[in-house]
């Protein structure tokens, strides 16, 4: 394992009246920047004649000594980690699971491991005598990956095991299934019920103009706009108690593309927004209040968004057979919909399951 570097450099007068990180930069510079150093001070790496200094415009006093922690880099490539996976379906050249909330589909900033990709490298390199590889067109952070769940949505998701599959599930995600066999279906809990009960949501989305970490409604002539279409019908209107008009209802949205966000966007701009959904919407959590006192509690607290994706349908990317895979509503999410039904989500549930289908393309659950 790579150990901690610490470096020692003397405080001459060049560093009289200076910024600590902007003297450092100039000391240590090609190899370390001004902005990796002000991280470095900022985090307690650096010390001043034996005293911790975190604050990068400290000005350092001549003929002192500044003791720099150079920890070691972070490895670009993904580790595997032994992290449970629920596969439904393997082959030597994709492998289908159901993704739980909470995991993160791949490393990233603050999310360096614990991710499905971590999971997937472990699991595959037990594998590799059997030809169960991960393809490696995502390249090391997305090995195998060709769409992505965000971390708090659960449910069904396919990883290519070749480049070959990879290629060809890359198409058929960008095609949206316009002309082939994809189909995603997601399930979701909204505050209130859409009226009409099932219908077309059409609105381009683009990042948010005050937080690029959003996406929202593209402004007419936005460059960054992209289409974005969603599906959706009313499965359950849920009056939790009687209420009328329905204070909640479980929806189905297919997607006819397939953007950041999208389906949590579309719903908050027609008025409905994700159950838990502490992005989009914050505005409707007084919407709780109006709940029998039983369950309110219970409902107001939900962590996350309420968005399961329920069912895939893809092509096979060798055999070209139509392949449907599909997982249940996840034991939290199956407690807040008893909930919203006025019933104890305390009460038990049944199994959480989750099948494969590979029945030919006319038939249907």
């Amino acid at each position: 394992m790579s150990q901690n570097r610490v470096r020692r450099i003397k405080i001459d007068k060049t560093a009289a009246g200076r910024r600590l990180d902007q003297w450092l930069a100039e000391q240590c510079a090609p190899e370390l920047s001004r902005a990796r150093l002000a991280r470095l001070i900022g985090s307690g790496q650096v010390q001043v004649n034996g005293a911790p200094v975190m604050e990068p415009r400290f000005r350092p006093p001549v003929g002192g000594e500044v003791l720099l922690n150079l920890p070691p880099p972070a490895d670009a490539r993904p580790a595997g980690e032994a992290i449970e996976l629920a596969i439904l379906y393997e082959d030597a050249d994709i492998i289908v699971i159901n993704k739980p909330a909470g995991l993160v589909v791949h490393p990233g900033s603050g999310n360096s491991s614990g991710t499905l990709v971590n999971a997937l490298i472990h699991h595959c390199a037990q594998h590799e005598a059997a030809g169960f590889g991960l393809s490696g067109i995502g390249g090391v952070k997305r090995p195998g990956i060709v769409h992505r769940l965000d971390k708090d949505t659960s449910g069904v998701m396919v990883a290519a095991k070749n480049d070959a599959a990879h290629g060809d599930l890359s198409r058929q995600f960008a095609d949206h299934g316009r002309t082939g066999a994809l189909e995603r279906r997601y399930q979701a809990l909204l505050w209130g019920a859409p009226v009409p009960a099932a219908g077309v949501i059409a609105a381009p989305l683009a990042r948010d103009r005050h937080d690029r970490t959003r996406r929202a409604i593209a402004r007419p002539g936005a460059s960054d706009a992209r289409q974005a279409i969603t599906h959706y019908a009313v499965l359950q209107n849920l009056a939790a108690g009687g209420a009328a008009p329905a204070l909640a209802a479980l929806v189905e949205c297919r997607l006819e593309t397939g953007r950041t966000h999208q389906i949590r966007v579309h719903m908050a701009h027609i008025g409905h927004p994700l159950i838990g959904d502490k992005t989009y919407g914050q505005a409707f959590k007084t919407k709780a209040n109006r709940l029998p006192e039983a369950v309110r509690p219970f409902v107001a607290a939900f962590p996350r968004q309420a968005l399961h994706a329920a069912y895939l349908q893809i092509k096979h990317p060798k055999t070209g057979a139509v392949m449907r895979f599909s997982a249940e509503l996840p034991p939290d999410m199956q407690a807040l919909l008893r909930a919203l039904k006025g019933q104890s989500p305390e009460e038990s549930l049944p199994q959480n399951a989750a099948n494969r289908d590979k029945t030919p393309a006319g038939s249907r659950r």
